[in-house]
C-alpha cells in the first residue's frame, strides 16, 4: 500500500526531499510542513498547516492524515527532541535523537566528542567568560582566529578574523552584545585551517554508514570567499578534491568512529550525518557535524541519488544499511546556485572559464524557491572538471 510522508521544513532541501520522495512508487502523497511555493500543489507533493512546536499535536495530525514516515529538514526539531517525541507517539521519523544531535547542537559538545574518540579536528577551546577567551586568543601557539557560537545559528554563528583584535572583538559581539543570542553563552575558539572545505555526509543505521558522494558547499556571502558566512552561497557535487581512496580514509578515521562512539556513549546515531571536512596536508579534520542534511548539499546530492530515497530511508530505519547498495549518478555534476536576474529565464552562464548551457542540463530543480536559489544536474565533460572545482559560483 502506497505511503503518505511527511517532511519538515520550508526550505530548498525540503524541496528536494520531497521532489525526490515523490518519485518512488511506494509514496502516495508527500505533505511538507510548512513548505514553501514551490511545494505548494505540485503533483504528489503539497503543503500542510499544523503545529511543529507542538509535538503532542503534530503526532495526532500524522495518526488523523495516516502518516507513515515524517522526515525532518532543519537542526532546529530535531535538537528539540521531535524525533524522540513522534516515534514515542508511534510514529516512524527519521533523523538522529536530541542526545544525538548534540553534535551539531553544542560545538563545545562535539570538539570534546571528537577529542575522546581520537576524530582529527583543530586545535580548539571552549570558554564562557569573554576575558579568558581573549587570552587564549592572543597566547595560543597557532592562528586561534576562529570563533564559534556553541549554540545553534542557523549556519551562521561563525566569525573568522583577520588577526587576534579581530578575533577579540568576534568574542565581544557575539558573547556580549548577543549577536546569535542565547546560542553564544558559550563560545568555542578554534585554530584557522586554510585548506579547501568539503561536506561528506552519510546515513547511518546506529552502526554502519553508507556515505554518499562528497560535496563542497561555499559560504561565504561574498565572491572570493569573502564577506561573512551565510547559510549556505552555492555548492556542487561530487567534488574532485575527495578521490575514492580518500573518500574511504574519511570513512573510517570520521564518520564510522563518530557512529561508534555515538553508540559507545548511549546515544545510536541513527540519520544522516554531515562532516564538515578540511583537506590538510596532515589529513582530513572535521570542522563541524550537521545532524541532517545539509540546504545546499541536499539539493546537489538527492538529483544524484539513483536508488528510491524513501526505501534508503527505511533501510536506515531498519538497521540493514549492512546489505544495502545505494546507487549514484556518475559522469554528472550537480550544482545549486544563488538565482539571480541573468538566470531567468534559463540561459547559459560561465563557471571560471567553462561555459554551461541549456543544452548542458539534464534536470533543473526550482528550491528554495522564497528565497531565490536554483538547483540544477548538469552533465559536464570531463575534460572540464577541473575547471568546476578549481572556481566558485
Amino acid at each position: 500500500m502506497a505511503e503518505r510522508v511527511l517532511v519538515i521544513g520550508s526550505g530548498g532541501r525540503e524541496h528536494t526531499l520531497a521532489w525526490k520522495l515523490a518519485q518512488s512508487p511506494h509514496i502516495q502523497e508527500v505533505l511538507v510542513l510548512p513548505g514553501n511555493a514551490g511545494t505548494a500543489n505540485c503533483g504528489k507533493i503539497s503543503n500542510s498547516e499544523v503545529s511543529v512546536s507542538n509535538h503532542s499535536i503534530l503526532a495526532q495530525f500524522c495518526k488523523e492524515h495516516s502518516v507513515g514516515l515524517v522526515v525532518v529538514g532543519p537542526e532546529v526539531p530535531v535538537a528539540a527532541g521531535m524525533v524522540d517525541d513522534l516515534q514515542a507517539a508511534g510514529v516512524q521519523c527519521f533523523g538522529p535523537s536530541a542526545k544525538s544531535a548534540q553534535l551539531e547542537a553544542s560545538k563545545s559538545f562535539s570538539k570534546a566528542f571528537m577529542d575522546r574518540h581520537g576524530i582529527p579536528t583543530a586545535h580548539w577551546c571552549s570558554f564562557t567568560d569573554p576575558q579568558a577567551a581573549c587570552s587564549y586568543i592572543r597566547t595560543a601557539s597557532f592562528p586561534a582566529l576562529v570563533v564559534k557560537a556553541s549554540g545553534l545559528a542557523a549556519g551562521k554563528g561563525v566569525i573568522v578574523a583577520k588577526d587576534q583584535e579581530g578575533a577579540c572583538q568576534a568574542v565581544q559581539d557575539i558573547m556580549k552584545d548577543k549577536m546569535f543570542g542565547s546560542a553564544g553563552e558559550t563560545v568555542v575558539v578554534e585554530e584557522l585551517l586554510e585548506v579547501e572545505e568539503v561536506s561528506c555526509l552519510c546515513f547511518s543505521d546506529g552502526c554502519t554508514v553508507s556515505p554518499m558522494p562528497p560535496a563542497q558547499d561555499h559560504k561565504r556571502l561574498q565572491d572570493g570567499d569573502l564577506g561573512p558566512n551565510s547559510g549556505g552561497m552555492g555548492a556542487y557535487c561530487p567534488t574532485p578534491q575527495v578521490s575514492q581512496e580518500l573518500l574511504q580514509q574519511i570513512r573510517e578515521t570520521v564518520l564510522q568512529k563518530t557512529v561508534d562512539g555515538m553508540k559507545e556513549e548511549g546515544a545510536p546515531y541513527v540519520g544522516d550525518p554531515l562532516a564538515g571536512l578540511m583537506l590538510t596536508k596532515q589529513g582530513p579534520k572535521v570542522l563541524e557535524f550537521n545532524c541532517r542534511f545539509g540546504d545546499t548539499e541536499c539539493q546537489v546530492l538527492m538529483p544524484l541519488l539513483k536508488s528510491d530515497l524513501y526505501e534508503v530511508l527505511q533501510s536506515t530505519l531498519q538497521g540493514k544499511l549492512a546489505s544495502t547498495v545505494n546507487r549514484y549518478s556518475t559522469g554528472v555534476y550537480s550544482l545549486v546556485t544563488p538565482l539571480q536576474k541573468r538566470f531567468a529565464p534559463l540561459q547559459s552562464f560561465s563557471i571560471g572559464q567553462m561555459q554551461v548551457s541549456p543544452s548542458m542540463f539534464h534536470s533543473v530543480c526550482l528550491c528554495f524557491l522564497l528565497y531565490g536559489s536554483l538547483s540544477i544536474l548538469v552533465n559536464i565533460p570531463v575534460r572540464n572538471r577541473s575547471a568546476v572545482s578549481r572556481n566558485r559560483y
